[in-house]
């Protein structure tokens, strides 16, 4: 008689196991997965020099998708990334001419008061984030273009600038720009993970009401968390020019969805107090080896990244609510 309450139990553990195993660890069971067929298929995808190329690429997203993360786990959205990602760039270009400092203070300053400006919106009014982070990527889009006389100016940064070094300069073989991103995603999951701040950010994403019953700084947490998505996008965007030695106008366009899927593929929630910065690494790693892939096919357009990662995105996000239904049945 007890054998069978036994076997029913063991089923139930294990069943518990794979949704856990699944909630925390699918997207990098996922990227091992995509990683083995890939150099299985294509000799040169683990070639050093692709590896090199895949970590670079990685960078730049990864930076702003940091922000991202935490923005998220509160609850909120910022869909300025990537216009303030371009804007950076292009404030970098232009004070290059002045210095390394100007070319590397500048981008960070305004693009950082672009996020305050958003986050104290947000926190202080109760306006929607998605209301306020649209009417910021107009406003940072049409400055771009005002500095720029409507795309026309592009200012170029001189090969012998010393700001280029920081995005062209290498380091056992990888950019400068890749250990950067490394050195800020661990900085940002040691923030996340091992401070009351973190604490805060979860607590405001999974109940805000209980937050601030328990006296947590909401308001704040807010505010800083989109100046922090503020200022990493328009790190992004000085790292890029000082990697192009020019202020592209035309990047970033599409980059705020980007960084939103890479987010949500790495297990953040959309609906917040959930998420890690190792699951948007793993995220960023996910879509840049698709990119990588189909250029390694070749005969595929470019724009079958979009789609595979629109239906990466879209079966992760099932996956999640039905995890999540799973387990609060539980």
């Amino acid at each position: 008689m007890t054998a069978a309450p036994t076997m029913a139990a063991q089923d139930s553990t294990r069943r518990e196991l794979m949704t856990g195993v699944l909630q925390k660890q699918g997207a990098a069971i996922a990227l091992v997965l995509m990683v083995a067929v890939a150099w299985l298929l294509f000799p040169r995808f683990g070639s050093l020099d692709n590896l090199r190329d895949i970590a670079l690429q990685s960078s730049f997203l990864a930076i702003i998708a940091l922000g991202m993360t935490f923005v998220i786990i509160t609850g909120g959205i910022d869909l300025s990334v990537g216009s303030v990602y371009a804007l950076g760039g292009v404030l970098a270009a232009y004070g290059s001419q002045w210095g390394f400092l100007v070319a590397l203070l500048l981008p960070l300053a305004v693009c950082g008061l672009i996020g305050l400006v958003n986050g104290l919106l947000v926190a202080k009014t109760g306006m929607a984030p998605f209301i306020v982070t649209l009417a910021s990527l107009l406003f940072a889009r049409g400055l771009l273009l005002a500095i720029t006389s409507e795309g026309a100016t592009t200012y170029k940064i001189p090969e012998d600038e010393v700001f280029v070094e920081l995005g062209r300069g290498t380091l056992f073989g990888f950019g400068y720009p890749v250990f950067i991103a490394a050195a800020l995603c661990l900085l940002g999951g040691l923030l996340l993970r091992r401070t009351r701040f973190g604490q805060s950010v979860f607590a405001t994403g999974g109940s805000e009401q209980s937050a601030k019953l328990m006296g947590l700084p909401v308001a704040r947490t807010k505010v800083t968390v989109y100046v922090m998505s503020g200022l990493l996008s328009g790190l992004a965007g000085a790292l890029t020019a000082a990697y192009l030695q020019s202020g592209v106008t035309v990047i970033g366009v599409g980059l705020e969805l980007d960084a939103i899927s890479v987010v949500v593929i790495g297990g953040t929630l959309l609906t917040g107090g959930m998420g890690t910065i190792l699951g948007t690494v793993i995220g960023v790693g996910i879509r840049t080896v698709i990119q990588n892939v189909i250029n390694q096919i070749g005969t595929l357009d470019s724009n079958y990244q979009s789609v595979v990662s629109g239906a990466f995105l879209l079966v992760v996000v099932v996956l999640q609510r039905s995890l999540a239904r799973t387990t609060a049945r539980r």
